[in-house]
C-alpha cells in the first residue's frame, strides 16, 4: 500500500498538472470505486482544483465550492497522467479525471476492488476520514513519546496503527524499527527515554530520506513504480536475504496476509522471534536463535 512517501511523492507531481486547472470531466469505468452519493460526482465537474493535501495514506484534491475528491489507492490502485494526445488509459482504469492540461487515471492491479474514490462537502466531511494520526515530521519529541505511550502496543502495532500515527504502514515501519534497532514486538509501555527519542529520530529520518529517493527516482513525472518492496530497503521485503548492517539473515513474522521483517542480530540481540505457522508446525525444533540458522 502506497504510504506517506509515496503519497507525498503523488501530490508533489500532481501540483504543477491540475492545481489551480479546471476538472472538466470524471469518468468512472467501474462504479465499485465510487463509494459516495451525496453530492453527486457530477458536482465536481466544471470545479477548480484549489488546494492538494494528503490525509493519512490518502489523496485529496480540493475544488471549488468547498468540494473534495478523496481517494484512497489501498494496496494495488496506482495513478498514472497523461498528456493531452498521449496514449490511451489502460485496460485497469477505475475513473479517469479529465483536465485541460491532461488526464489523470486511477488504476487497480487484479481483480480484488479495494481502492475507492469519495467526493464529499466541507470541512467537516472531510475530517470524517482523518483517524486523527500523528503527523510525524511535523512533531516534536515530546509529542511523538505521548502519543507513542497513550496505550500499550508492540511498536509494529502502534507505528501503523492510522490513529497513533499517520500514514505509516507495513513496509516503512519495518525501516524504521530497523534503523531504531527495536523489535517489532516490543511493547511502548516498557520503553525506555533513550528508546522512544531512538525511534523518533529514526521515524523521521525514514521518512524524509525515502521521500528524498522516491523525488529523485520520479523526476518530473508521476512514481510509475510504486511498490512496497523497494531497492534499497534494509529489511522489509527481504527474507533471508542479508542484513546491510550486519551481514545476518532477514528473518519474518507471518500473519494474514501480512508480514514483519526484521534483523534477529541487530533488533532484538539475536533472538528469532515465533513466527505463528513456522513455530507451530515446527514447536520444540523452532530455534530460538539466528545462530542456529546461519
Amino acid at each position: 500500500m502506497p504510504e506517506l512517501p509515496d503519497i507525498t511523492i503523488y501530490l508533489e507531481q500532481l501540483a504543477p498538472r491540475v492545481q489551480g486547472h479546471v476538472l472538466e470531466r470524471v469518468t468512472v469505468t467501474n462504479p465499485f470505486v465510487l463509494r459516495s452519493v451525496d453530492p453527486p460526482l457530477a458536482h465536481a465537474e466544471g470545479k477548480r482544483v484549489v488546494a492538494l493535501r494528503r490525509i493519512g495514506k490518502r489523496i485529496v484534491l480540493g475544488l471549488d465550492g468547498g468540494l473534495f475528491l478523496v481517494i484512497h489507492l489501498m494496496i494495488a490502485g496506482r495513478l498514472k497522467w497523461r498528456a493531452p494526445g498521449g496514449k490511451k488509459p489502460p485496460g485497469n482504469a477505475l475513473a479517469a479525471f479529465q483536465f485541460p492540461t491532461g488526464v489523470l487515471t486511477l488504476t487497480e492491479a487484479g481483480t480484488t476492488r479495494r481502492a475507492s474514490l469519495h467526493l464529499v462537502a466541507g470541512e467537516d466531511a472531510l475530517a470524517a476520514f482523518d483517524r486523527g494520526g500523528l503527523e510525524v515530521l511535523d512533531a516534536t519529541l515530546p509529542a511523538f513519546a505521548a502519543r507513542l505511550t497513550a496505550e500499550n502496543h508492540t511498536l509494529k502495532r502502534a507505528l501503523t496503527d492510522p490513529r497513533l500515527f499517520s500514514g505509516i504502514g507495513n513496509a516503512y515501519s519495518d525501516e524504521i524499527l530497523h534503523r531504531a534497532r527495536l523489535s517489532p514486538l516490543q511493547h511502548t509501555a516498557r520503553m525506555s527515554a533513550a528508546e522512544i527519542e531512538r525511534l523518533y529520530h529514526a521515524a523521521r529520518d525514514t521518512l524524509t530520506d525515502w521521500i528524498a529517493r522516491l523525488r529523485a527516482e520520479a523526476g518530473d513525472e508521476l512514481p510509475e513504480r510504486v511498490t512496497a518492496f523497494r531497492e534499497g530497503m534494509a529489511v522489509h521485503g527481504r527474507y533471508r536475504l542479508p542484513c546491510p548492517v550486519c551481514g545476518a539473515p532477514v528473518q519474518r513474522i507471518r500473519y494474514a496476509a501480512n508480514e514483519t521483517n526484521y534483523c534477529a542480530r541487530c533488533q532484538t540481540g539475536g533472538r528469532l522471534l515465533a513466527d505463528r505457522a513456522l513455530s507451530r508446525l515446527l514447536k520444540q525444533d523452532w530455534p530460538r536463535s539466528i545462530d542456529d540458522v546461519e
